[in-house]
């Protein structure tokens, strides 16, 4: 039996999904060869920029989980994962419960194939549901009712968007898309979020990128600057060091200091929203 007989029904094995290359970086088998080639040309691209995209994947999941460990030990007790990606090791839900017993989670993405492993995978857990919805249309994902019967919106909730927003080439699009969702959390909720760096990448450089995600349904990438970054948390409190490299980041690191940025090639924050 090759890869292609086990592909689920509506998913084309010929076309590379964002979540199975972030699957491959991360070393997991859910993944098919297209895939594999598409990731192995960022890994190629990452090492002419100073960076390798194995360990970008790693140290942002490896951010997720300190935030995430974080908030449910601050006492959140709800979260929306938006652009989850495929089930992997210490998903969001595993870490929320086993600091925060009674986390309700909610898991989000457009990926047929990811739809399919996580219902199957958490078709049997309560507090725990995955909805199809599309980081471009913030408001349909909030105004779910299936989102808004699990987790109580009118209450503290935290929404993790984890190397998501850079797939939002555009930048006004982008910036409009975490506006709304800054909008929408309540007084002590909570913003998740990492991004890719521009650094000083050349102008080929963004292209070979663009043109590599350009393949895949979401269209495109875009590499971002610090700046533009950290204006997707205005108006919220930061927490810890603020934006900074991804495996800088750390509850109780404080602002400022030395910090390899391009090596990074990931930024990450978390901001709350005053109570």
């Amino acid at each position: 039996m090759t890869e292609t007989d086990r592909v689920p029904a509506g998913i084309d094995p010929n076309v590379p999904s964002v979540a199975r290359m972030y699957d491959y970086y991360l070393g997991g088998r859910d993944n098919f060869a297209v895939d594999r080639e598409a990731a192995e040309k960022m890994i190629e691209l990452g090492r002419r920029l100073g960076n390798d995209a194995r360990e970008i994947a790693l140290a942002n999941r490896a951010f997720l989980g300190r935030a995430v460990r974080m908030l449910a030990e601050a006492g959140v007790r709800q979260f929306l994962d938006i652009g989850a990606g495929l089930p992997t090791q210490d998903n969001v839900h595993q870490v929320a419960r086993r600091h925060g017993p009674g986390s309700r989670v909610v898991y989000v993405d457009n990926d047929p194939i990811v739809l399919t492993h996580a219902r199957a995978l958490l078709a049997t857990d309560p507090d725990v549901i995955v909805v199809q919805g599309d980081l471009k249309d913030a408001d349909a994902i909030f105004d779910d009712p299936r989102v808004a019967g699990h987790l109580d919106l009118s209450r503290p909730f935290a929404v993790l968007m984890v190397a998501v927003l850079h797939f939002v080439p555009d930048d006004a699009e982008a910036g409009r898309i975490a506006a709304r969702v800054r909008e929408r959390l309540r007084p002590g909720g909570h913003l998740v979020l990492s991004h890719l760096y521009a650094g000083d990448a050349g102008e080929d450089a963004v292209l070979a990128g663009r043109q590599v995600y350009a393949n895949t349904p979401s269209g495109g990438l875009a590499r971002r600057g610090h700046d533009q970054i950290a204006a997707f948390f205005d108006g919220l409190e930061l927490v810890g060091p603020g934006v900074v490299p991804v495996a800088d980041w750390t509850p109780d690191g404080a602002p400022g200091g030395e910090h390899d940025y391009v090596r990074s090639g990931i930024l990450a924050g978390v901001g709350r929203v005053p109570a």
